[in-house]
């Protein structure tokens, strides 16, 4: 980024500055052209607001607007109020210009009408200078940024489609990885090889697991992710998740509690994912030989609730970040990428709903809030806001809930 510092001034200084000056006496033109003239800056001069209006439909972003108030035909006021009228040019920084005493009722209407500054006549020529050098300045850095904003997302969406070509590419070797392991632990001719082939099996189980979330994140950040909504019943779609944990973490205890009807509309594959991720990491970083609790709530109308609670506690420094993307390389943690709870977060987001994390006096909670009927809830392309966490909170549903297992 510092390397390429130099080169994005450059180019933002490579465009001149354009500046308006409107008055309509031939001879005050003359003297702002004297006065403001200068490398790297254009002046564009018009007699009436007629002619000013016509150049700011010819040219495009223009740093600063210097408007006579006294005109005929169209006062300076005027110009203002038709220039805020206009997506083009209502952004642009208006001084007005007047030869009047200073009047509060013209100041107010001034400002009324989007002038940022008044200057009197006759004008101090050092005054106006460094006035609309700031305003130069300040144009410069704005275009600099947009530059770097547009560098930011071209390469943004580069890395995207190359993570995505990449996951993709990745999934042929590696299914041949794992049928290969596969077969070297039947072909095991002792203890030794048998633990060799389950530790590649393991990890190439691992190595598709990351690829997976990889695709996801490509497509979450690609806009591309799409749901589709049918009726389920999110029971059975959280038996098959927890049954599949199960059968990965033979030791884990995996506690299912039920209530109300959990039936509704949703996407069974990414709530799947959304109810793997969020079990498989309390398993994961909760206290060993301790339940993982998850409690499946349909007893309002509109909603669907998912608590899962596992023993433990999440260090109060990670809350704020707890649905970051790829903590994991930022934490130097080995064992994954960091994606699992941003792929829940975007995945319950683009459901129209809500989730969080809580430390409380009994563990670690992770709470989803889902609408009933996922086609009634909001576009998934909203930005979503930042997901509330807290510290020691008791939960309502989780002591409401607390029953015999299924």
């Amino acid at each position: 980024m510092i390397a390429n510092e130099a080169p994005d001034a450059a180019r933002a200084d490579a465009d001149p500055v354009k500046l308006l000056v409107v008055d309509d006496v031939p001879q005050n033109l003359l003297a702002m052209q004297a006065l403001l003239q200068q490398p790297g800056v254009q002046l564009l001069t018009a007699s009436s607001g007629a002619q000013a209006l016509e150049l700011l439909l010819q040219h495009e972003d223009v740093a600063l607007a210097l408007l006579d108030v006294q005109m005929p035909e169209m006062d300076g006021f005027t110009l203002a109020e038709l220039m805020r009228g206009s997506s083009r040019t209502r952004d642009i920084p208006i001084i007005f210009v007047t030869a009047s005493p200073r009047d509060p009722a013209r100041l107010f209407r001034g400002y009324e009408s989007g002038a940022v500054d008044f200057l009197h006549k006759p004008l101090e020529p050092h005054v106006l200078l460094g006035k609309v050098r700031v305003f130069v300045e300040l144009h410069r850095q704005r275009r600099l940024l947009r530059q770097r904003n547009e560098e930011l997302e071209r390469l943004l969406k580069l890395n995207e489609v190359m993570m995505a070509v990449l996951s993709h590419d990745l999934r042929t070797p590696l299914s041949a990885i794992m049928m290969s392991a596969e077969v070297l632990r039947h072909l095991a001719a002792n203890d030794a090889a048998l633990r060799a082939a389950l530790r590649v099996k393991s990890s190439g189980q691992r190595m598709s697991h990351m690829i997976s979330q990889l695709l996801d994140f490509s497509r979450i950040r690609s806009g591309s992710l799409a749901l589709d909504a049918q009726p389920h019943d999110l029971r059975s779609v959280a038996d098959a998740a927890v049954a599949e944990l199960r059968q990965a973490h033979a030791q884990a205890r995996i506690e299912v509690l039920i209530h109300g009807d959990l039936r509704g509309r949703f996407d069974a594959d990414r709530m799947a994912q959304v109810l793997s991720n969020l079990v498989g990491n309390a398993l994961h970083h909760g206290e060993a030989g301790q339940p993982v609790r998850v409690v499946l709530d349909g007893s309002e109308a509109a909603t669907l609730r998912v608590l899962v609670r596992n023993a433990g506690r999440l260090p109060d420094e990670a809350l704020p970040r707890l649905f970051e993307p790829f903590k994991g390389a930022h934490e130097g943690r080995p064992e994954g990428l960091g994606l699992g709870l941003y792929i829940v977060q975007q995945f319950v987001h683009a459901h129209g709903g809500r989730v969080s994390g809580r430390n409380t006096v009994e563990g670690v909670e992770f709470e989803v809030v889902l609408p009933r009927h996922a086609d009634q809830a909001p576009s998934a392309t909203t930005s979503p806001q930042p997901e509330p966490v807290t510290t020691n909170v008791p939960n309502p549903l989780s002591s409401a809930l607390d029953g015999p297992p299924s």
